[in-house]
This record gives structure tokens, C-alpha cells and sequence, in this order.
């Protein structure tokens, strides 16, 4: 073939083309994986509080076992989807904020955040005080309430943790410090775990002896990242307390309130199973089967939520930045990359279907009832590899309503009616009510993949900046993080890439 034919030279163009595509991607996810991989072990040691808990108290008996689950998964799982939320507006806010250099208004976020999840605990406060009256209002069984309500309030402590630790996160997470929070969540995993052993098996105090151990966990991790902020690691983001946080508030609750929002609605159609489960006749085989399920579906979750958390850093860092191919080159690695594992993960049920129950429990029956659950497992678990990372997206990007508003369709009004149609009416029970919520995640999915292909990323750019501008109220922009910036860099020494790969 002529070294000067059209064909050769496209070939050679196409080879250089994809290896320019290859060594993007392998810069993206080094940047991503020194953000997801110690997110994804924060969320996993975290989240293993509750999972340590639940393997404990399993052993104790039925019942105890399933009003442990019942308050994690109903009670905490509201109280955790609004805490959650309040504290998430944080992740667009401080990123974006990130991405344009003006680090001076993270500390004042920080605060004004804080302010609002401590208000939102003291409301939500009452809703563990009266678990056990809710609960049977919701006809759920008696003697799992009456436990179920006792249980909750010993676990008060744990609302306010909640309050302090997600802002804190999101304050971290934006300027990509993570590896003293995942240490720290390492360190107060195996101290709980030793706090079990001690209260609830050594000594047999039982729920209380649970409870106890999980409010020393939860506030030790609360103080040690306190420490670390405040300490001077960050002189540029966090310059002291200051009444700047108590100003402004108003855009501040507007924001928080949609993240609250797009997050309850999520959460909360997970929880919608462990109620419609209970509404069945004789439950308490099933809502165990179901709430080992979940608490496994939430281990693997955690992983997806890593990603969540990168891909929200990563487009809001970009977009801050006025880089919107950066932006929209993070959502295509991410999403690839989770849906990886997320293939890893089902094989791993399917292949396990047997044994992983025998985790939380010894019960014959109830092994026998989380088996026949699997193939519902498995569909979920990859599901949740796609649906988090989207999330993460649409919080890196400021779309926290329009998700809201999609959930309210695909979950409330589609997910919800079809699971109790297949398992009420065709009797079908929990695997029917299981379906339902599948097909609402399924189609919840794809219109938010629909909505990412037709995205203008320019125009998100645009719009971080406004926000940015606008939400931060008059604590915004230090003069000397932007003087000389220009539009698509940061300040002089403070590039997005710099400031997302750093320790």
C-alpha cells in the first residue's frame, strides 16, 4: 500500500485517535479510583456498622432480629434518606466551588450545613420516640413493634451522628480527602465489632448491649474527622467558626431540600419492601428473608456509591471549572467502570445463593426463604451499578429536582402499584412485590440514561458558575482564588486535575 493513500493515512489517524481515547481513560480513572476507592471503603466499614449489628442480634432470636432490621430499614431508612439529603447540597456546592478555586466558601458550607442537619434531627427526633405506634399504624406485627420501638430509642445518638457525618463527608469528598475518613471508619468498624462481642454476646445484653455499641462506634468516627477538619489541615477551606454560616440560609435550605427529596424518594421505595412485605399474613419468615436481602443489596450498594461519590466530584470539579468534556468523559468512565462490578456482584449471588444467608441467621426456614430470593437479588444488584452513578451525575450537576420528579413517576406511581398488583392480587407475595419495584428501577434507569445522552454540558458549565455565584449568598468568592482567573481554568496553581488527584 502507497505510504501516501488516503486508507493508510486513515488508519493511522484512527489508531492515534484511539490511543488518545485510551490514555484519557487511563488518566480519568486514576483520578476516579483516588476518589472512589476510599469512598467505596468508607461507605462499606460504615455501612458495616449496621451490618454487624444485624449479624449479632440474628443470633439472639427471630423476633429480634427482624425489629433490628425493621428500624434500620423502615426507621433509619427514612431518618437516613432526609439526613442524607440535607447534607448533600454540600456535594454540588462545594465541588463546583472547588472546580472554580474559591476555596474560602467551604468552610462557611460546611457550617450552614451542619446548622441545617441539626435541625433536621431535632424534628426528626420524635419519629424514634413513637416507632413502635407508627409502626403498628402501619399494621405491621405487634411483637416485632413493640421490640422495633424500644430498639429505636436507644438508637437516638445515631440520628445526630448522622447530622454531623454527612456534611462532614461531603466537605472531604470535594476536595478529595478521603483516606483519613476511610481510616478512621476502618479503626471504628473493628472497635465495634469488639463492642458487640463485649455488650452483646459476652455480657447478653441484647438489644441495649447492640445499641450501645453502635451509638460509641458512630460518635467516635463523628470526633475524629471533627478533629481532622479544625486541626489546620485545611487553612484555606476552613478558617474557624463563623456567624457568616447563619446568613443566606434560605437558598441554602432550597438546595438541600431538592437533595433531600430526589434522596427520600429513593431510599424510601427500598423501604416500601420491608412495609408491603409486613402486610403479608404471617410475616416474620418473609420480612427476615427480605431484610437479609436488603442488608446484602446495601453491602454491594456501597461499592456503586464510591463511584457515586467520584463521578459527583470528578462533573462538579469539571463543571466548576468550565470544562464540560471533562464532565461529560467522567460520567462515561464511571458508569462503565460500576456496571463491571456491578456483573461481579451478581455472579456472585448466583453462584452463593445458599450460603450468604447463613451470615444473619441459623434458622433452616429463613435460609430456605432468602434463597428462593436470589435471581430478585441478583437483578437489583446490577441495577444498582447503573442507577447510584447516575445519581451521582445528577448531583454533580445541580439536578437534584428533576430527578425527584422522575422518581415520583417511575417509583410511586408505576414501581409501587405494580409490586402490590403481583404480590397482593396474584398472590404472588414477596417476589411479586419484588418485581414491581425492579421494573420501576428499570425504567427509572433508562429514562435518566435518555436524559444523559441529550445533556448540553456547555450549558451545565454555564450554569455551575451562576451557581456557584448565586447559592453561596455573600460568603462567596475569595478575591484571591479567582483574581485573574478566565473562564474554563482556575486560579493561577489550582487546576481541577491537581486539586482531584491530591491525597
Amino acid at each position: 500500500m502507497d505510504a501516501n493513500s488516503p486508507e493508510l493515512t486513515r488508519q493511522v489517524t484512527t489508531r492515534l485517535s484511539w490511543k488518545r481515547v485510551g490514555e484519557k481513560w487511563k488518566e480519568e480513572s486514576k483520578k476516579m479510583w483516588q476518589i472512589a476507592a476510599p469512598a467505596i471503603l468508607t461507605a462499606v466499614t460504615q455501612f458495616s456498622i449496621g451490618f454487624v449489628t444485624s449479624a449479632f442480634v440474628g443470633h439472639i432470636g427471630e423476633v429480634e432480629l427482624a425489629a433490628v432490621s425493621v428500624v434500620q430499614n423502615v426507621i433509619e431508612g427514612f431518618v437516613y434518606g432526609i439526613m442524607l439529603g440535607m447534607g448533600s447540597a454540600l456535594e454540588t456546592l462545594c465541588g463546583q466551588a472547588v472546580g472554580a478555586g474559591q476555596f474560602s466558601m467551604l468552610g462557611i458550607y460546611l457550617q450552614r450545613s451542619w446548622i441545617i442537619t441539626f435541625v433536621t434531627a431535632l424534628c426528626l427526633t420524635p419519629v424514634y420516640v413513637f416507632t413502635s405506634p407508627l409502626l403498628k399504624l402501619l399494621r405491621q406485627d405487634k411483637s416485632i413493634s413493640d421490640l422495633a420501638g424500644k430498639y429505636s430509642i436507644y438508637v437516638i445518638p445515631q440520628l445526630f451522628a448522622y447530622a454531623m457525618n454527612f456534611p462532614i463527608q461531603k466537605f472531604l469528598q470535594s476536595q478529595s480527602k478521603v483516606w483519613v475518613m476511610t481510616i478512621i471508619s476502618v479503626i471504628a468498624l473493628a472497635i465495634h465489632v469488639v463492642l458487640n462481642w463485649v455488650l452483646v454476646t459476652f455480657l447478653g445484653d441484647g438489644l441495649l448491649g447492640a445499641a450501645m455499641a453502635g451509638n460509641i462506634s458512630w460518635w467516635l468516627i463523628i470526633l475524629a474527622q471533627t478533629v481532622y477538619i479544625i486541626a489546620g489541615y485545611f487553612p484555606e477551606s476552613w478558617t474557624g467558626f463563623s456567624s457568616k454560616a447563619f446568613k443566606s440560609l434560605t437558598a441554602f435550605v432550597r438546595l438541600s431540600l431538592a437533595s433531600a427529596l430526589m434522596l427520600c424518594l429513593e431510599l424510601w421505595y427500598w423501604t416500601a419492601v420491608i412495609l408491603m412485605v409486613g402486610y403479608l399474613k404471617n410475616p416474620e419468615i418473609e420480612v427476615d428473608a427480605i431484610s437479609i436481602c436488603m442488608n446484602f443489596q446495601l453491602w454491594t450498594l456501597m461499592v456503586a456509591l464510591g463511584f457515586n461519590a467520584a463521578v459527583s466530584v470528578r462533573v462538579s470539579n469539571n463543571l466548576g471549572a468550565r470544562q464540560p468534556n471533562a464532565a461529560k468523559f467522567s460520567v462515561v468512565v464511571s458508569v462503565t467502570t460500576s456496571v463491571l462490578f456491578g456483573v461481579i456482584f451478581t455472579g456472585a449471588v448466583l453462584a452463593t445463593k445458599h450460603n450468604f444467608p447463613r451470615i444473619f441467621t441459623g434458622k433452616p426456614r429463613v435460609i430456605s426463604e432468602t434463597s428462593k430470593l436470589d435471581y430478585f437479588l441478583a437483578a437489583s444488584i446490577f441495577l444498582n451499578s447503573v442507577q447510584p452513578v447516575l445519581h451521582g451525575v445528577a448531583v454533580g450537576a445541580g439536578w437534584q429536582f428533576l430527578v425527584a420528579l422522575i422518581n415520583i413517576g417511575c417509583y410511586y406511581i408505576f414501581g409501587l402499584p405494580t409490586g402490590a398488583v403481583l404480590g397482593y392480587v396474584f398472590d404472588l407475595r414477596v417476589q411479586g412485590i419484588w418485581s414491581g419495584m425492579i421494573l420501576g428501577v428499570l425504567l427509572q434507569t433508562v429514562l435518566l440514561l435518555a436524559i444523559l445522552f441529550r445533556t448540553n454540558w456547555h450549558k451545565e458549565a454555564v450554569q455551575a458558575e451562576e451557581r456557584v455565584r448565586t447559592w453561596g449568598g455573600p460568603s462567596s468568592p475569595d478575591p484571591q482564588s479567582s483574581k485573574g482567573s478566565t473562564p474554563g481554568r482556575t486560579s493561577k496553581g489550582s487546576t481541577p486535575d491537581r486539586r482531584s488527584t491530591a491525597a
